[in-house]
């Protein structure tokens, strides 16, 4: 049934002002004073200040009227004058106001140029212009500030003046005698919903209508008095008709149709065609689009079209859903505004290019500045061509959803841009990867990747060139793939002796039909549906066991909004865990932002009754998804489309309003020109209270951030907290709210990493579950790096290159290399050449083997960087003496340490090096002080109001950096795997033997999975320099010699390694014999990299050493620690395990094999036999000769007295023990003849170990005669407790795959 508007709530208008804007002529022309120097550019092409003529009603309480914000966004390019030979056509936009209280109204304009009949405008107009010649003719013009072809100037009146008049710079040229001048008016509504369509049709109507001769034709006041006032809007589900201006005077109002969708049902709002974006930039374009606005990247999007700009900007961010965008939202940026774009937090903006490019300065757009483009998203809508930030990862199943969309607008037939831009290659680990880690640009070439252009470089691009033509680097135009597919059916199809046949037989092509404005409209409610549903299903599915995470508060909702700051309300790092490992780059980051925090906010407030609408779609949706995939099909992770089908297009009316009726009772005859003001009597609100309260209290209910939560809750915190005014004043208090934004950002990162880091140290050590992961790590190390950019970036005065926080350091390094010109350079303070290929040793010379020897007891102490590994991460331990000399630590030395890397090709790769180096070698707050304490050059490089000119707010912001050096991180060593570092080896020999005639050797190995070579070592030296690709932290030393010469015995005590750009330093001991004939007869040995206490000067074997004599109750519990360490390093599953931290533990001092070494020990009998000690291995040998004794006879086992014994349903079990045992021992000694007894003790341990066999050997070891010879009555092998023991404390190691370093199996 229909109802009336009467009957409906006027609880909210459906516009709430009507505006006119436009040259005041009472005050005459006035020039804007941000365009430069006026003499310069063409009057014509100039902005002048409009001013808002009028507005109706005067005030809304609910929505108080800004004129300034009002003026600048209906007239965004100023006010302009053009003349008869320019295109006069009226042009449509609209543009969005945030207000203070978080929520938006939007705003529609319609600009149109009317002639201008005041002489004295025209005088005016006509003296600028004279000026202007005369400036050009005398040739004092700088060419940049010309809009010339780049020929040289000359005192004669320009020669494109005396050309056709519609044709180049004499469409600037304003003749009095000959010319009509126009200049622009704007009409506008002010709403608080985007019913974009029928404010489109409303104002260009109301425009056409006006009668400009006698006739028909309502006053242009009843048409507006009836939108202000009659027109409300729909309840959500309702449906309401309403009446618009028709084309024509004489014609009858167009009644039109407007709904308000009813959530959850239902999406929200959206009048907006998504079909315009995806024609104009095509799916790919918007897909990467969309993945930098979820990870709240600075989005740039630059047009010749003001439409275009807020049409993208609201299609982007209204696919968010259910997340909202929370940061600085511009989608018209106005001339007046554009030091908004040093702004160094995350905005979404739009920038108006046009077409001769003069309209933002004295020397054109060239001069827009923004600060740093590590972060920036660029996206020029009329070409199209994006430009994407650097280390961007790729959005998950990106490849069927792109499909997906694809076949969306294939059902709908929507057209493509025939240019579309060439795929960055396959992802790789999460992200695009075309020839280095990261992408860098959405466009490449066909020869390989290019540069991502800076905003200068397209700013700078001809805008009059093809598609094809620029970028120099665009796409080349390609037909679609549907039709190269259709070509090659039809060419099968010929082969068969088929020849009348086409494309268009084979696969018949549905011609679009031509849809009229209302059928095209219902048509993109549908496309709009069907694509929001595709977009948000995504996110369904990417979240579908979110509320799993979710960590609900137990106090009240006031208490834990005071706290919620300090308060972790999602298991980021149990989620992560969950999701594939391709897909955890994106969601590590994703998880970080404001718009996520956002959602889960909403998701705990609703706890207590306040429902967001957002959330209330997105948990139905998620409803729905788990009840059609039931209980068996929630873990499925692989890629689902959307099932539902889109609805919408023409809706059944529910309410109408009535047409609107003559306001004036003698309105004009016709109208000149459209009214500068209207009749203020006629648009007089009406007589009844306003009953718009009501709105206000609904709007605000609508977010719960805006009642009574703190600040940084609220959607746009920055974006409402900025002023629009141009003044000083104004200008200052948005700088400062940056400062203030950036510190407290700084603060809140620093503070997260800290605690993060600290808690999976003490959760390592605790053995607990650990609560990041490293991608986690890697995610807010890159947000700290970005954060450092916005940082160099705010308050820069001359922009020379993409990274400020680079640009700051190179020219520091250039002011120290002038000032150190003349001060000798000590070589031992250099890095080595890092471009020699191979691992090229650089000796350095000893002036005698004495003076190595005391070196290594003397010398000073690491640096609190130069620390021992030990379990793969530095410890906070009293440190060693190291007898390395220590490195440099200024800051220059580190960045050329950083430019001598060749696999980083950008200024933002550099930057971000140089920091993750200094973060891991713990100088980042030391070398930025530094860098700071310059304040000449930093005076020089930026303004007063800059972030790193406000010295108490630097101050903090260094003291927060330099809470970063309680952890460790190893940020620098494992993101650049591929990078050639030198290396540093000091050998100490012991004094008992430090010489030595065989030809030494050593081999390294690290967690990169990397091992070097075998490495020469220089004779006659214990010092040398090698390079070689990035080990990562390193491991494993193996070392050994050929055993030549006369006296090839070296009793080696140990050996330093240290990375030469880090300055991490790792020690490896020994203090065993290497040579035969001597200790165990080992002529190589393998060490694993630990910080320890000195052993012993002379080395004994621990059989023979009275302090190695353990308690049972010890060796027991040294053995159950070691286990409880490798089981719960199996089960820390939320962390990119590494195999040598495994290593240490299995084989590091107090590792398992240690412990199982004196294990076999207690109770060893080790009496000399034939002169020569005895070893655990020839006991194993031994075991070894009786078990393969046993396997010979298998009828009788017993009688031949082997001393085994058995029963018969253990036989069959044993033999198998029997012969692995036996195959194992002949591999390691097949493998091992290089290494010593104890060398291949330890290989036997951790292949057994590997193999799940360790513990089954146990019994059958036992129960040889041999170990009843060997071992005493209280050892393990023979007290049946302790066996037992034993062996039930190393079977939970059967439920892991160990898996061994190559450095450890010798590639068994």
């Amino acid at each position: 049934m229909t109802m009336s508007a009467s009957d409906l709530s006027l609880s909210c208008r459906f516009a709430d002002y009507f505006v006119i804007c436009g040259l005041d002529f009472d005050s005459g022309l006035e020039t804007d004073t941000l365009s430069g120097d006026n003499l310069h550019i063409s009057p014509l092409d100039r902005s002048y200040k409009g001013k808002v003529l009028a507005h109706y009603p005067d005030n809304i309480n609910s929505n108080p009227f800004d004129e300034h914000a009002v003026c600048m966004l209906c007239l965004p390019a100023g006010l302009q004058f053009k003349t008869q030979k320019h295109s006069l056509e009226p042009k449509f936009h609209s543009f969005v106001v945030t207000k203070e209280n978080a929520s938006r109204y939007y705003g529609f304009s319609l600009i149109f140029y009317e002639e201008v009949r005041n002489r004295n405008i025209c005088s005016a107009m006509h003296t600028l212009q004279a000026m202007y010649i005369t400036e050009l003719s005398s040739g004092q013009t700088p060419p940049g500030n010309r809009k010339s072809n780049g020929k040289e100037s000359s005192r004669s009146l320009p020669r494109s003046f005396k050309l056709a008049p519609h044709t180049g710079a004499a469409l600037t040229y304003y003749d009095i005698t000959k010319d009509k001048l126009y200049v622009a008016k704007s009409i506008a509504l002010i709403c608080q919903y985007p019913y974009v369509r029928v404010a489109q049709l409303f104002l260009e109507n109301l425009f056409r209508s006006l009668p400009r001769q006698p006739g028909p034709g309502l006053s242009p006041e009843s048409y507006v008095y009836n939108l202000l006032y009659e027109v409300p809007v729909p309840l959500p589900g309702q449906a309401l008709r309403l009446y618009v201006p028709p084309a024509e005077p004489h014609l009858n109002p167009i009644p039109v149709v407007i709904r308000m969708p009813n959530p959850p049902d239902e999406l929200p709002l959206l009048d907006y065609p998504l079909r315009l974006m995806f024609e104009t930039l095509g799916v790919d374009c918007v897909v990467q689009l969309f993945t930098c606005v979820l990870l709240e990247q600075q989005v740039l999007l630059r047009s010749s079209d003001f439409n275009k700009l807020m049409l993208v900007a609201e299609c982007i961010v209204s696919l968010l859903l259910p997340f909202s965008w929370a940061h600085v939202y511009v989608p018209i940026l106005p001339a007046p505004l554009h030091h908004f774009l040093d702004a160094p937090v995350p905005f979404v903006m739009g920038l108006h290019m046009d077409s001769g490019s003069h309209n933002y300065g004295s020397n054109g757009s060239r001069h827009i500045v923004l600060g740093t483009e590590a972060g920036l998203c660029l996206v020029d809508i009329d070409k199209p061509d994006i430009q994407l930030p650097e280390e961007l990862p790729i959005l998950p199943h990106r490849t069927p959803f792109v499909e997906e969309v694809n076949h969306i607008l294939d059902k709908h037939q929507i057209q493509r841009p025939e240019t579309e831009p060439v795929k960055l290659g396959g992802p790789i680990n999460g992200a695009y990867k075309p020839m280095s880690d990261m992408s860098t640009s959405c466009t490449l070439p066909s020869g390989g990747l290019r540069r991502k252009h800076s905003l200068h470089d397209v700013l700078e691009w001809e805008e009059g060139r093809p598609l094809t033509g620029s970028p120099p680097a665009s796409p080349t135009r390609r037909a679609p793939r549907r039709m190269d597919a259709l070509q090659r059916i039809v060419d099968i199809v010929k082969r068969v002796n088929i020849d009348d046949v086409d494309a268009d037989t084979v696969m018949p092509t549905a011609k679009k039909k031509i849809l009229n404005d209302e059928e095209q409209y219902n048509e993109d409610v549908r496309f709009n549906i069907a694509v929001r549903e595709t977009f948000l299903n995504r996110f369904v599915h990417m979240f579908l066991m979110y509320e799993n995470f979710v960590i609900m508060p137990d106090q009240d909702r006031d208490s834990w909004l005071s706290a919620r700051e300090s308060m972790v309300n999602f298991d980021k790092a149990s989620f992560l865990s969950d999701q594939p490992q391709r897909h955890r780059p994106f969601l590590s980051r994703f998880l970080e932002t404001q718009m996520f925090a956002t959602l889960i906010d909403n998701k705990i407030m609703a706890n207590w009754g306040e429902y967001d609408a957002n959330l209330q779609v997105f948990e139905h949706r998620i409803k729905t998804v788990r009840g059609r995939l039931g209980e068996g099909g929630l873990a499925a992770r692989g890629y689902s489309v959307w099932a539902g089908a889109a609805g919408g297009g023409a809706w059944p009316c529910e309410v109408e309003v009535g047409a609107p009726g003559e306001r004036l009772p003698h309105r004009a005859a016709y109208y000149r020109a459209f009214p500068a003001r209207l009749d203020a009597a006629a648009l007089a609100p009406p007589p009844h209270p306003d009953r718009r309260t009501n709105s206000l209290k609904r709007i605000k209910n609508a977010k719960w951030q805006v009642k009574d939560c703190p600040p940084e809750l609220l959607l746009g915190d920055i974006g409402r907290r900025l002023s629009t005014e141009v003044t000083p004043a104004a200008i200052a208090q948005n700088n400062r709210t940056f400062v203030e934004k950036l510190l407290k950002e700084c603060k809140s990162k620093t503070k997260r990493m800290l605690l993060e880091k600290m808690g999976t140290e003490e959760d390592l050590s605790l053995g607990c579950e650990v609560s990041i992961t490293g991608v986690e790590e890697n995610t807010m190390i890159a947000s700290l790096c970005d954060l450092l950019e916005r940082l160099w970036s705010h308050g820069l005065q001359h922009k020379m290159g993409k990274s400020a926080l680079w640009m700051h350091l190179t020219n520091y390094q250039e002011l120290e290399q002038c000032s150190n010109s003349t001060k000798p350079i000590d070589p031992n303070y250099l890095t080595p050449d890092l471009s020699s290929v191979g691992p090229e040793v650089e000796a350095k010379q000893s002036s005698s083997a004495n003076r190595s020897r005391d070196s290594s007891r003397g010398g000073s102490r690491d640096s609190s960087r130069d620390r021992l590994s030990n379990s793969g991460t530095l410890e906070r331990k009293s440190q060693p003496p190291n007898p390395l000399r220590p490195l440099p630590e200024n800051l220059t030395f580190d960045m050329r340490n950083v430019q001598a890397m060749t696999d980083i090709k950008t200024e933002i790769g550099y930057a971000r090096a140089w920091v993750r180096l200094s973060l891991e070698k713990k100088l980042l707050s030391k070398h930025l002080r530094e860098l700071l304490s310059d304040t000449t050059l930093l005076r020089s490089q930026y303004k007063r109001t800059a972030f790193l000119r406000c010295e108490e707010e630097r101050e903090q912001f260094l003291y927060h950096l330099l809470t970063l050096n309680a952890v460790d991180y190893h940020c620098f060593t494992n993101t650049y795997p591929t990078t050639k570092l030198p290396y540093r080896v000091l050998i100490v020999p012991s004094r008992k033997a430090s010489q030595t005639t065989a030809n030494c050797w050593l081999s390294i190995s690290g967690a990169n999975g990397e091992s070097t070579p075998k490495i020469p070592i220089p004779r006659n030296t214990n010092e040398f320099v090698f390079h070689h690709k990035n080990l990562g932290v390193l491991s494993t030393l193996r070392i050994g010699h050929d055993n030549s010469g006369l006296s090839p015995r070296w009793l080696l005590d140990q050996v330093f390694v240290r990375n030469e750009v880090t300055g991490h330093t790792y020690t490896f001991l020994c203090n065993r014999w290497l040579g035969t004939g001597v200790d165990d007869g080992s002529t190589e040995r393998v060490m694993v990299a630990g910080e320890r206490a000195r052993p012993p000067a002379h080395p004994a074997h621990p059989a023979q050493s009275p302090t190695t004599h353990l308690s049972t109750s010890t060796i027991q519990h040294m053995i159950g620690d070691c286990v409880n360490a490798i089981v719960k390093w199996h089960y820390q599953s939320k962390r990119e395990k590494d195999a040598n931290s495994l290593s240490v533990l299995l084989c590091g001092e107090n590792g398992l094999v240690k412990c199982l070494e004196q294990a076999f020990l207690c109770g060893f009998k080790s009496a000399r036999l034939f002169g020569k000690n005895l070893f655990i291995w020839d006991y194993f040998a031994r075991v070894k000769d009786e078990f393969k004794m046993s396997l010979c006879d298998e009828t009788n086992v017993q009688s031949k007295g082997c001393g085994v014994a058995y029963n018969c349903r253990q036989d069959q079990e044993h033999r198998a023990i029997w012969r692995c045992y036996c195959h194992l021992l002949d591999e390691v000694n097949s493998v091992g003849r290089a290494l010593g007894k104890d060398g291949k003790f330890q290989l036997f341990v951790c292949l057994s170990l590997r193999e799940h066999w360790l513990h089954r050997m146990l019994v059958p070891m036992s129960m040889t005669r041999v170990t009843a010879e060997m071992y005493e009555e209280q050892s393990f092998m023979r007290k049946r407790g302790l066996l037992t023991f034993l062996r039930q404390i190393l079977e939970p190691l059967d439920e892991f795959d160990i898996v061994l370093e190559n450095s450890l199996t010798q590639g068994i």
